[in-house]
């Protein structure tokens, strides 16, 4: 039997997901459909669950709440038509805000270390790393409970601590802001290695998984997939890292 009820509180891709993880944990449910358009979703159920007790469920561990149950919903919950819109947007399309903030750190931290005829290394990668962890961070901040939710979807410590996912942006703008003053450098390139390659272990996780999760490096306001280009990114932070600590 299925069943489809209003659902408060979603407003991403990563919200979908995690009321799905969420509601699937929930003896006799065998299947569970998200529709973020409708605000709504429908649960497959081997025989009947009270409406309180899926609610119960997502009240544990999120903010999602289950106001009722539908009826004779508008549309599927699948969303098939977004669906199908989002496999056809091009990589481009897809990452240009990934990519945009990369090309506009790469000029900056360029201009700011070019004295008129050399650029010194070191001093470009403190730059452009401190750039890196201060915007990303800000859009982690511009929605924090947002990037929580996301964030626990993939990540190793996020999804068992909740309250990690809210502290990982201040760890990233305190790194910033490190590389900024130029103060504590070897201890923050140390650091800089420790979390970024703790991080990557639940991203390889995800995508090897090949499941649609979507990626929190820029919090919610940007519907990034998860992809290999988000182990590239972490993995550039601890070469260059890496690099500056053996350079001494």
């Amino acid at each position: 039997m299925k069943h489809t009820y209003k659902v408060t509180g979603m407003t991403c891709g990563a919200c979908v997901s995690r009321v799905k993880e969420e509601l699937g944990k929930v003896e006799g449910v065998k299947n569970v459909e998200v529709s973020l358009k409708n605000k709504s979703v429908t649960v497959e159920m081997k025989n009947h669950i009270a409406t309180e007790t899926l609610d119960e469920q997502l009240a544990q561990n999120s903010h999602y709440r289950i106001e009722g149950e539908i009826e004779s919903p508008e549309t599927p919950a699948s969303d098939p038509v977004a669906v199908g819109n989002e496999e056809q947007k091009s990589k481009w399309e897809t990452y240009r805000p990934l990519i945009l903030i990369f090309i506009f750190l790469l000029i900056s931290a360029t201009a700011g270390t070019f004295d008129g005829q050399s650029i010194d290394l070191r001093n470009w990668m403190h730059a452009f790393m401190a750039g890196f962890f201060i915007t990303f961070s800000f859009f982690k901040f511009l929605d924090l409970r947002g990037f929580a939710d996301s964030y626990a979807t993939y990540d190793v410590l996020a999804s068992r601590v909740r309250g990690y996912g809210y502290v990982y942006p201040f760890l990233e703008l305190a790194l910033g802001l490190a590389y900024l003053a130029g103060i504590f450098l070897t201890e923050v390139y140390i650091a800089t290695i420790i979390l970024m390659a703790f991080s990557s272990i639940g991203v390889i996780q995800a995508v090897l998984s090949k499941n649609t999760i979507r990626c929190a490096c820029l919090g919610v306001v940007f519907n990034l997939p998860m992809s290999t280009v988000t182990i590239i990114e972490n993995g550039l932070m601890i070469a260059m890292a890496t690099a500056m600590l053996i350079m001494g």
